[in-house]
């Protein structure tokens, strides 16, 4: 379904619900739920009858011939049956009152509530779009995210850049050098001032983007290239093309406190729960990872808590719910196209849903039980899905080109998508929280309280 298309059907979807809305609130009017039985021994079927056989033949087109002896006839006949009454059936009681569970005036305030929401509008194009040359399109890479701080990150070839949302400024925060670079990964700290760079030699660079100064360089965890970052509080974990996921305690000289083996070939997706308690994995392997916190060892390879197999591609894109904790959804790549949900509890899939391309990221919308896709071939769009239905809400299109990476913005509204076509748009598809929620405030001290000012090598 193209732009055109979807706002054209959510216009006659508007333009029907005054109707519907009328058609509610009668259905809902207590006037007409209430039937009414009426007491048959207070008829009189005989009279009825009379009045229906007789009395209807005296209409103006068939006048009743009389006579003065039937006319006398008639007037004992209507003392004898009481006819001169008027009605013909009569109820005995009046109906009882109904009873409200709540009074009116409540009532009536809660129905004005409900339909006083306006039904959000979802724009079909982006707010703004922002050259990106030099964007790798690669797949397995995650070059985009945006910090707590509202500053957004996106690394182009070699150089990692940085976008400020509140006033649009722009600036460089490093160029690697040739033989380190092209950079392969980024992701903020929960602070907004500290940044992790993962780079083509297996190396990780830490970042205070305050200072714009390189506080240390990560180094002999990883054989090959670091794809995939994220972190736990002070726990930078980091996962790379020879298959492996390390734990990296920034605040010790010697970081690495676990090792995660269970891919055999590169991790291209990393994803704390909120409660940091569990780790999910994707690889290129086709496998998908649930490794738990608690089980972690520092003396030896940490065992998965569930191996899940059911994709049939690399698995990127991994998203954990905002509002079940044990909730996560993942998406497939070419050959799968499919979004997964798992209860990483049990280790079982609730639901997949062939999404017909591949799905290359995934974001939950803070507000509302949503969840947002970017996809490759053939529409490179981004689906907007309704939970747990997973009836498409929108369709957003304009990158001609696969949308390989997404991040949201802090307070959970707008939604930054990078692409092939080397080109960055925001999207304002989670509209605007009924109570907006500040974001946190940077904390100097921490992951880097015990940062010692010169650089580690």
């Amino acid at each position: 379904m193209d732009a055109g298309s979807y706002s054209a059907s959510s216009n006659k979807k508007q333009s029907r619900c005054p109707l519907q809305e009328q058609l509610l609130q009668r259905r809902n009017s207590r006037e007409n739920l209430d039937r009414f039985i009426p007491n048959r021994s207070a008829m009189d079927f005989d009279y009825a009858h009379y009045m229906l056989t007789e009395a209807g033949k005296k209409g103006k087109e068939n006048p009743a011939v009389s006579s003065p002896s039937r006319e006398a006839y008639r007037k004992q006949l209507a003392e004898t049956f009481n006819m001169n009454r008027s009605r013909i059936l009569a109820f005995k009681n009046k109906p009882p009152t109904p009873v409200e569970a709540i009074p009116n005036e409540y009532a009536s305030s809660v129905q004005q509530s409900k339909s006083a929401k306006p039904r959000r509008h979802i724009p079909q194009t982006c707010e703004k779009t922002l050259d990106a040359p030099d964007i790798m399109d690669d797949y397995y890479l995650n070059l985009l995210d945006w910090g707590s701080s509202n500053v957004l990150s996106i690394a182009l070839g070699s150089t990692v850049y940085l976008w400020d949302a509140s006033d649009g400024a722009t600036s460089e925060l490093v160029t690697v050098d040739e033989e380190n670079g092209p950079v392969t990964s980024i992701k903020w700290a929960p602070d907004g001032r500290h940044i992790a760079v993962g780079l083509n030699t297996s190396e990780v660079q830490l970042w205070d983007t305050t200072a714009n100064r390189l506080l240390r360089t990560l180094k002999g965890g990883h054989r090959s290239r670091v794809g995939a970052l994220d972190w736990n509080n002070h726990i930078l974990t980091t996962g790379g093309m020879d298959g492996q996921i390390i734990n990296n305690d920034v605040r010790i000289r010697s970081p690495i406190v676990d090792t995660y083996q269970g891919h055999d070939q590169e991790v291209c997706g990393l994803k704390w729960s909120a409660s940091g308690q569990q780790l999910a994995s994707g690889g290129n392997d086709n496998c998908l990872h649930i490794w738990d916190r608690s089980m972690a060892s520092s003396n030896s390879t940490t065992q998965w808590l569930h191996r899940l197999e059911d994709h049939t591609a690399a698995v990127k894109a991994l998203a954990w719910c905002p509002f079940q904790g044990n909730l996560l959804a993942s998406g497939g790549g070419g050959s799968d196209r499919c979004i997964k949900f798992w209860n990483t509890h049990t280790g079982a899939c609730l639901n997949s849903v062939d999404t017909g391309s591949q799905v290359c990221s995934l974001i939950w919308n803070k507000n509302e039980r949503e969840l947002l896709s970017s996809h490759g071939f053939t529409q490179n769009q981004l689906t907007l899905w309704k939970y747990p239905s997973m009836v498409k809400v929108a369709e957003l299109t304009g990158h001609t080109s696969r949308v390989l990476f997404m991040a949201q913005s802090p307070d959970g509204c707008t939604v930054a998508s990078a692409a092939g076509d080397e080109t960055l748009r925001f999207w304002n598809v989670f509209g605007t929280p009924e109570v907006a929620k500040p974001a946190p405030k940077a904390n100097p001290a921490e992951p880097f309280a015990h940062q010692r000012q010169t650089m580690i090598r």
